[in-house]
């Protein structure tokens, strides 16, 4: 098998401790399963072997990306695999380990620095502008991926695994926004087979930007980029959540404690999240949301690490 085909048909489980009483089930797909311990290796393997198939990416170009660390690790991984250099931009906001993890899989790193380690509207806009005085170089492929309508097809097979999986008895998916790349191809994919199924974005409290809050600082890695992300639809969606840095950490501790699932921190709110809705839907009813990506990624951070 070649390491790309690895990539998903991840495991689904139940959610038993957290989850109280007297609401729908709650049932979670483990992305960290995939070969970096992220659900980005979809978006990743989509840009790249589309990009190849139409001829925009081409043998001995380098690709070149802006991302917070789990996107740039899928792809340093997947162009590891096609023979591609790649060059990051990305900042000190995100963990260590996602740098390193970067750094590992061969990515030549760009900092571009953070105010107080939090992800702002700012940060975001500066390292898309850093990738792109990169991308300005000869031979160079930049995947731009809140702008690549290809990340969207990636997260296709993620929607027909849940339709599968759950034997089509799901009324509600939820799961936090970047890019809006992943919700919105799990979303076209469950609408489709079945019209009703509630669809709930998430986003940081303090970032509530799709709920028409103010855009601000927050630590939930990944997500919230203070602004409406170019691929949002929002005729996908039924209802945006808003859930806060500190309460998502929190989640993502008990989950590690009380479910033996070691989960970063937008997994944390995506399950928040789910768990509001379970409670309104109640027993009878099937919610699914996904742990994004692995704690491993996070144990330097103050989501496991205590002072």
């Amino acid at each position: 098998m070649d390491l790309l085909q690895a990539i998903g048909n991840t495991s689904i489980v139940r959610l038993r401790k957290v989850v109280p009483p007297d609401c729908a089930a709650v049932l979670v797909k483990l992305e960290w399963e995939n070969p970096t311990g992220s659900m980005k290796d979809r978006m990743a393997n989509a840009v790249i072997t589309r990009a190849e198939a139409d001829g925009r990416l081409k043998p001995g170009d380098t690709v070149v990306e802006y991302t917070g660390g789990s996107t740039g690790a899928s792809l340093a991984m997947v162009c590891a695999a096609r023979g591609y250099r790649i060059r990051i931009v990305t900042s000190d906001a995100f963990s260590r380990e996602k740098l390193d993890h970067m750094a590992a899989l061969g990515a030549e790193l760009t900092l571009v620095p953070s105010e107080g380690g939090r992800t702002t509207r700012k940060l975001i806009l500066g390292m898309i502008e850093a990738a792109r005085t990169l991308s300005r170089e000869p031979h160079t492929y930049w995947t731009d991926q809140l702008n690549n309508r290809d990340s969207i097809a990636g997260y296709f097979p993620l929607g027909e695994e849940i339709w599968s999986q759950t034997g089509g008895k799901v009324d509600a998916f939820v799961h936090c926004v970047g890019t809006a790349a992943s919700s919105r191809g799990v979303a076209t994919v469950l609408k489709r087979h079945k019209p009703g199924v509630r669809i709930v974005v998430v986003e940081p409290t303090e970032s509530s930007v799709l709920g028409g809050g103010p855009a601000g600082p927050h630590k939930i890695e990944g997500v919230g980029i203070g602004y409406t992300p170019p691929l949002w639809d929002p005729s996908l969606v039924d209802e945006i959540a808003a859930v806060a840095t500190d309460d998502a950490k929190e989640m993502a501790r008990r989950l590690a404690c009380e479910e033996g699932l070691l989960a970063g921190t937008s997994s944390g709110a995506n399950v928040i999240a789910a768990i509001e809705l379970a409670r309104r839907l109640g027993p009878g009813g099937t919610v699914v949301t996904l742990l994004v990506d692995s704690g491993l990624k996070y144990l330097s951070t103050d989501v496991y690490r205590r002072p």
